[in-house]
């Protein structure tokens, strides 16, 4: 047995495969420090692109390491011992060009995942500052996303010289079936594009559906729009239903929103006086509660002769809609106590018969 040429050919394999492992060990060796000297300093600034950046290239960094592990193997690479030179030059050829391949995909993927990454965050971090055409949502950053991954598939078709010509007429035609078959996900998805375009439904809303639910949106998805109600509970509405749905949004067209509290005093009131307590308590509400609007004058309408009260409505107004229950709750206990104070009666809700108006009656038809 002829024990050298054993030696060289374990050696010819092994030598490489040591490189690129040590290769490996010593990049995530320097990706850690590296990284962490990139983190501390991005602490120091005030803009978030630098940690975007950081980021968007530390999952790339691995590939890098092994395109780095990868051509210092190769190079290291000599010609199998065992073969005539014309077979050893064939071979090595076939290798080389086969590693320069894996390299320059392996390349194109790493600056794609790094351009995708980068450009979702940018998305989610600076979009939401702008009145953008499309609000930032989980749909957009998505398709931002896979836009990005679509044009380095096809850069990375394009070098290795495949024709996409074909390619992208079997999708044209396989997409035709897809279509067929995913109808209600395709609507969900076009219904999604146009309540971020149309721009009747923000995140960040306070909206009621006409099945009663109301609550925040707080994403809108491929398949489904999420209402977050105020006792925690999310709603999840399919978006091709919420885009054909009456839907009443309490942030349009801005925040504030009028809050009228109903009252009713008794008969023997001096109305001009209620008025004016009235709305000395609420101005005082408006300025002392959270979620009031100071600026604004309360006013008291008179509208109805009841059975046992006078009834009115009180008119205020609140920052944003969950804001009127402080109000409303601030507001009845402070009036109660300023009714006491004044002399003000609040009847309770009773019918009383009037016996002499009764009697009157009685005569009359007797007579």
């Amino acid at each position: 047995m002829n024990w050298h040429l054993m030696i060289e050919k374990i050696m010819w394999v092994v030598l490489p495969l040591s490189v690129f492992l040590l290769t490996m060990v010593v990049g995530y060796i320097v990706r850690g420090i590296v990284f962490w000297r990139l983190a501390a300093w991005s602490k120091k600034t005030e803009t978030q692109l630098d940690d975007i950046i950081i980021a968007a290239i530390k999952a790339p960094f691995v590939i890098w390491c092994v395109m780095l592990g990868l051509y210092l193997g190769l190079q290291t690479l000599g010609l199998p011992p065992d073969l005539d030179t014309t077979a050893n030059n064939a071979r090595l050829a076939k290798v080389v060009d086969f590693v320069d391949k894996v390299l320059m995909v392996l390349g194109y993927l790493s600056i794609t995942f790094a351009l995708a990454n980068m450009v979702g965050k940018i998305v989610q971090v600076y979009a939401s500052h702008l009145e953008t055409a499309l609000p930032v949502t989980s749909l957009t950053r998505h398709v931002s996303r896979i836009i990005i991954f679509c044009l380095g598939i096809l850069i990375i078709l394009h070098k290795l010289e495949i024709n996409i010509a074909p390619i992208l007429a079997t999708l044209g035609v396989g997409g035709l079936a897809v279509a067929l078959a995913l109808q209600d996900t395709l609507a969900n998805v076009f219904a999604g594009f146009h309540i971020i375009a149309a721009k009747q439904i923000r995140i960040g809303d306070f909206v009621k559906l006409e099945t009663g639910e109301e609550g925040y949106v707080t994403d809108i998805s491929w398949r489904t729009t999420k209402v977050r109600m105020l006792p925690n509970n999310v709603v999840l509405v399919p978006n091709d239903k919420l885009a054909k749905a009456i839907v009443t949004n309490y942030y349009l067209p801005d925040k504030e929103m009028a809050v009228v509290v109903q009252v009713g005093v008794h008969y023997d009131s001096d109305l001009n006086k209620v008025e004016q307590v009235t709305c000395e308590v609420a101005k005082s509400v408006m300025h002392d509660v959270r979620g009031g609007v100071p600026t604004f004058e309360p006013a008291v309408r008179f509208h109805t002769f009841a059975d046992s009260s006078i009834n009115f409505s009180v008119a205020m107004r609140a920052r944003e809609y969950t804001d009127q229950y402080l109000i409303k709750h601030e507001f009845i206990k402070r009036l109660q106590q300023r009714y006491a104070k004044e002399g003000i009666v609040i009847p309770y809700p009773i019918q009383a018969i009037n016996t002499s108006q009764e009697k009157a009656v009685d005569q009359r038809v007797g007579g």
